[in-house]
């Protein structure tokens, strides 16, 4: 026997009865997708901030032992150039080799002049013109790059935000102060999706002397016609350099790892808000189901089954359920997307994209199911008579 079920345009219609059941409903469905989708732009932006994309060809020589972090890493002055010179087919082009010497450091700095009492904590790297070659994703997108022997500097888009600061105090023209004397911001880098974007890039030997610094943290370089394995070869002849050697994308997988329990405590307390934005949505939805009892009963008596009762109204859950994922789905890439989040490796931008709100659209789904079926279940257990004679349960 066929099933006869109730026409959509009855679970539409409904919609409409009680305009404050129909805004709660949407709002509050919103509400926790809108929360959904932050926790999980804030773990996508993360992750893509922190892996690597653009270059798989990309091998770092750090300090042995020092493998989990470049700050800590120290290693000789010459270690590039031996590099170069030893190893062939590292990348070339016009005669310049792609290996960039560098020094990570993390160093206070003001902004308001050197008497000034606040300071902040800004990840510097200090860089020779090789660092654009090896890192092509990082463009100056204002003024230009730093000259050595000037005092100057350049920014990260998202170097403000690390440093907690408005984004113009450090525009190009404006100083930072550390090591007693101001540096002049003389341009601005973007590197999207990745640490960078928040760093400080300052050139390699002015950085050496303002920090009394006379080793590298690091050493990048693009392999062209050499494999990773010559690389490490070369590295284990050299004893008297003490250095390892890891691909680049292979060092930011180890930092992703290392803030695995922090994107894990982000899902759980989306998980947490999102069970709580379920509990709303029972209570929502009992007060809006315990109100037709009588209408229920009526249905049944017409001879609709039971279940095409049902089915009716998860349509009419799921309409509002879906237009709370689209309002939070809109509110998500509008004012949500691109927002900058401060973390101990610098800063990275929440990403809303389409993965994030897949998740997202489906919590709100999962919502209108789930928030009806207890409702319309007790709804629906009652006699037909009794539901008749009932004005609410």
């Amino acid at each position: 026997m066929q099933l006869r079920l109730l026409p959509f345009e009855y679970a539409v219609r409904n919609l409409g009865r009680s305009p404050f059941r129909l805004a709660a409903s949407v709002f509050g469905c919103a509400l926790v997708v809108v929360l959904v989708l932050a926790a999980g732009g804030f773990v996508r932006g993360m992750y893509q901030s922190l892996r690597v994309q653009h270059s798989a060809s990309n091998v770092m020589l750090l300090g042995a032992g020092s493998e989990e972090s470049t700050e800590r890493s120290q290693i000789q002055q010459n270690a590039a150039a031996l590099l170069a010179a030893s190893v062939p087919g590292i990348q070339r082009r016009l005669g310049v080799d792609y290996v960039s010497p560098e020094v990570h450091m993390a160093l206070v700095v003001g902004t308001d002049g050197e008497a000034s009492e606040e300071s902040h904590t800004a990840v510097f790297r200090g860089v020779t013109d090789a660092a654009f070659l090896v890192h092509p994703e990082v463009q100056i997108v204002d003024g230009r790059a730093a000259r050595p022997g000037s005092d100057e500097l350049i920014v990260g888009r998202f170097a403000a935000t690390r440093l907690g600061v408005d984004a113009s105090t450090i525009a190009v023209g404006k100083r930072l102060w550390f090591d007693d004397r101001a540096w002049l911001i003389v341009g601005q880098f973007a590197a999207p999706r990745t640490v960078m974007d928040a760093e400080i890039w300052v050139p390699l030997t002015d950085l050496q002397i303002a920090t009394k610094r006379d080793t590298l943290s690091c050493v990048v370089a693009t392999l062209g016609e050499a494999d990773f394995a010559d690389v490490e070869i070369w590295c284990a002849q050299r004893l008297d350099l003490e250095l390892v050697a890891m691909r680049e994308s292979d060092y930011y997988a180890s930092l992703l790892a290392f803030y695995g329990p922090v994107r894990a405590m982000v899902w759980v307390t989306a998980c947490l808000i999102g069970l709580g934005g379920l509990f709303g949505g029972l209570n929502t939805m009992h007060a809006a189901f315990a109100s037709r009892v009588r209408e229920l009963g009526t249905l049944q008596t017409l001879g609709f089954s039971r279940r095409a009762i049902g089915i009716s109204f998860l349509q009419e859950s799921g309409i509002a359920a879906a237009a709370g994922g689209i309002l939070a789905a809109m509110v998500g890439i509008v004012f949500i997307d691109g927002i900058a989040v401060r973390f101990s490796m610098g800063a990275f931008a929440i990403v809303v994209d389409a993965p994030v709100l897949l998740i997202g659209l489906l919590a709100g789904a999962g919502i209108g199911v789930v928030g009806v079926m207890p409702a319309l279940w007790q709804c629906l257990r009652l006699p037909i008579v009794q539901a008749l004679r009932s004005e609410g349960i």
